[in-house]
């Protein structure tokens, strides 16, 4: 889907699309090992735990600079989505989605977004794993 708005942030794009905020897919990256970003995709309404990322990872959880972002991901900030990226990245996939049948991730611009179920959404960004990484959402 292209909009005539901008779909930059979660309120922005909830708004749009007309779905409450935790739906929207959000993908944040993170420094990761080895010179590779880092992808983390979690619902709207999530924040990064950062015990639990540095927990899971065995670092602490660093978010990359809007030009890294678009060097590793080939997308702005507002558009960063987990398939289309200019390098081979990790990919995962927080569980704070996982209560919703349907979400919404950017598709590369700051006025688009694509719904797709979980496990499509699994698919087409290649990731890695579910994990758990957020806090404050829903089901908290």
């Amino acid at each position: 889907m292209e909009f005539e708005t901008s779909s930059a942030t979660v309120d922005e794009a909830a708004a749009t699309i007309q779905v409450i905020p935790a739906r929207i897919a959000k993908t944040i990256s993170f420094r990761g090992e080895g010179g590779n970003a880092l992808l983390i995709v979690a619902a709207g309404d999530a924040k990064i735990d950062n015990k639990k990322f540095k927990n899971l990872f065995g670092f602490k959880a660093r978010m990359l600079p809007p030009e890294e972002v678009y060097l590793q991901t080939g997308h702005e900030i507002g558009g960063v989505c987990p398939f289309g990226l200019v390098r081979d990245l990790d990919v995962f996939l927080d569980s704070s989605m996982k209560r919703f049948d349907t979400v919404f991730p950017a598709c590369g611009s700051t006025n688009s977004a694509i719904e797709l179920t979980c496990d499509e959404l699994f698919q087409f960004s290649n990731a890695l794993e579910w994990v758990d990484v957020c806090k404050g959402w829903g089901e908290e």
